[in-house]
């Protein structure tokens, strides 16, 4: 049945990538506010042209020197090996760059598929397969994240995790299975911090089966431990230089993540594989509770800075204008509030998942139905902190939702009458995320309010479009001001550097551009003449265009926007019918 899942997976990936071709691929064109996207296909470029390894500065963005990324080299190369390989084959690079923008999503989005099936027949049986692989497909798709062009590494976070879960819902989970799922715990995280949750969840949840079975679980746990640390310390190695090995980054893998996965790991395969510590619960317990608390104090003595919240060090000024127009990074109340449709398109999948699944623990409970009720409990809270939670949620949402309508085709094929049929097409119905979104979306159109994002490429006046930047891309190398939105197609687009860019590292960067847009004239010229800035973009479509000029009517963007342009600053004319405004700087007065 393996061959099976992953034929139907590799379909499933055919298909949408049809429906992108069939478009004519229109998310390579626009990057649709994709930031992250196209900054890591810069940093490739940058280690394709020979940059280090360890070396994550991003040069051509923030203050003269640039800012260090937070993103691991782990999503780069297998990218920058796609672009190297056909580059060799063709000759060229730009066809190498264009086959990995489209192949690389298109592989994990199979991968993804593959491990949702894997997870839906250990939950649902075979009655799940079809289901899971309709509606997987199809919430796979709804997330966006798997589109031509994004080669950010929310989908390779979500492909590890996956195949955590898929290992863990294994009726015959062994050592084979805890050691793959530990090792791809362990990738997950190093890729980036978001799925620290995910990741814990995982552990405590082979820590339990220990701790209630012993014996039973001895070979899982032994193998999820020993690759937990094994994994950790391979990690480390290939990814921090040795001049940062005691350099604790709390937003990225380093030593606390190390010291921690080491302890953690190391203390639950002992557990698991010293036959006197696993013979008897009380002996478990203790040494899970020492493991646990040898951890804990790892980071209060050590790392205690790693306690506080992701962005409580984050400058106000940063908070207030930039984190908080960052869609992602909003939670529920604040998606209800200002897009009701988003929120049903984000939040009714999961939470119907989860009452479906919660329903089907109550008449027995399984395995692999405890680590998605597990997993999918986790996502919905992240989500309801963070939206950006919604991308784990709506797939995992999938899985029970895929049981319960093979439980409604398997009551039809054995002779169910019209209410069963009618039942089971309501299931499917309800169970596509599709459904919602275009319900929510179509009411909210009606009502006037805000649609939710849905996959549309934005309109040309949002400055999205690859041709948007070639007036800017063919005027000499400068050092751009624009809002950071917009630094990461100048980078990726052109040869310009850039100050902003919406990235929690490029501190500096980020303020010296609010203080020139929002504060007076001579405030920017200021900034601009102290920075060596040669070019002020303006693009009047794009959000945070229109929202900083909101909240600082008196400031310099403003002006710009009203065409209260002072004496020092030109306006191209060459760009005049462009979206993108592009002004030169004369001199400041």
């Amino acid at each position: 049945m393996l061959g099976t899942e992953a034929l139907l997976a590799l379909a499933a990936a055919s298909f949408f990538l049809v429906v992108h071709a069939v478009s004519g691929f229109p998310t390579l064109d626009a990057s649709n506010g994709d930031n992250d996207s196209l900054l890591r296909l810069v940093e490739i470029r940058d280690l394709i042209a020979g940059q280090g390894w360890f070396d994550l500065h991003q040069y051509r963005m923030g203050p003269e020197g640039g800012f260090v990324m937070h993103w691991s080299r782990l999503v780069d190369a297998p990218i920058a090996a796609i672009m190297l390989g056909v580059a060799a084959l063709t000759g060229s690079m730009a066809t190498g760059e264009t086959v990995a923008l489209i192949a690389w999503p298109f592989l994990l989005m199979a991968a993804a598929a593959f491990f949702l099936m894997r997870i839906g027949r250990a939950v649902g049986g075979d009655w799940a397969i079809l289901p899971c692989f309709i509606i997987g497909a199809a919430a796979l798709h709804f997330t966006g994240i798997f589109a031509p062009g994004n080669i950010d590494h929310h989908n390779v976070q979500l492909v590890l995790s996956f195949a955590v879960v898929a290992a863990l819902s294994s009726p015959t989970a062994g050592f084979r299975q805890g050691a793959m799922a530990g090792t791809c715990a362990v990738l997950s995280l190093a890729v980036g911090m978001e799925t620290l949750p995910y990741v814990a969840v995982a552990g405590l949840y082979v820590a339990i089966r220990l701790l209630l079975d012993g014996r039973g679980q001895a070979a899982l746990a032994t193998g999820f431990g020993t690759a937990f640390a094994a994994a950790a310390a391979v990690v480390f190695l290939a990814t921090v230089p040795a001049s940062g090995w005691s350099a604790a980054t709390c937003d990225a893998y380093s030593i606390p993540q190390f010291a921690i996965a080491a302890i953690a790991g190391a203390g639950l395969a002992l557990t698991a594989g010293f036959e006197p510590l696993h013979r008897r619960v009380a002996t478990r317990l203790v040494a899970l509770i020492c493991t646990g608390a040898a951890a804990a104090a790892t980071v209060l003595l050590f790392f205690p800075q790693c306690l506080s919240a992701p962005y409580a060090s984050l400058d106000p000024r940063l908070k207030t204008y930039l984190l908080s127009a960052i869609t992602e990074a909003q939670p529920i109340w604040s998606v209800v509030r200002h897009n009701p449709a988003m929120a049903v398109s984000y939040y009714v999948t999961p939470l119907l998942g989860l009452l479906v699944l919660i329903w089907k623990l109550r008449r027995g409970a399984t395995g692999a139905a405890i680590v998605v009720l597990a997993f999918l409990a986790t996502a919905i809270a992240v989500s309801i902190w963070q939206v950006r939670g919604a991308v784990f949620a709506i797939p995992l949402a999938t899985i029970p939702l895929a049981a319960w309508i093979g439980e409604w085709r398997a009551r039809v094929a054995s002779g169910g009458d019209t209410s069963a049929t009618l039942k089971m097409a309501f299931a499917w119905i309800v169970s596509l995320n599709v459904v919602w979104s275009a319900s929510a979306n179509a009411i909210a159109g009606v009502a006037g309010a805000p649609l939710s994002p849905g996959g549309a490429i934005a309109s040309a006046g949002t400055c999205n479009h690859a041709a948007d930047f070639a007036a800017l891309a063919s005027l000499p190398a400068t050092t751009v001001l624009a809002v950071s939105n917009l630094g990461s197609p100048i980078v990726a687009l052109t040869h310009h550097r850039v100050l902003a860019g919406p990235y929690h590292r490029n501190v500096a960067g980020d303020v010296l551009t609010l203080q020139a847009f929002m504060g007076s004239e001579p405030e920017a010229a200021a900034v601009i003449q102290q920075n060596g800035v040669g070019l002020v973009v303006l693009c009047r479509g794009n959000d945070e265009t229109t929202t900083l000029s909101g909240w600082a009517p008196a400031g310099f963007i403003a002006a710009l926007l009203h065409g209260d342009v002072p004496s020092w600053l030109e306006k191209l004319p060459g760009a005049a019918a462009e979206p993108l405004e592009i002004y030169r700087v004369r001199g400041p007065s």
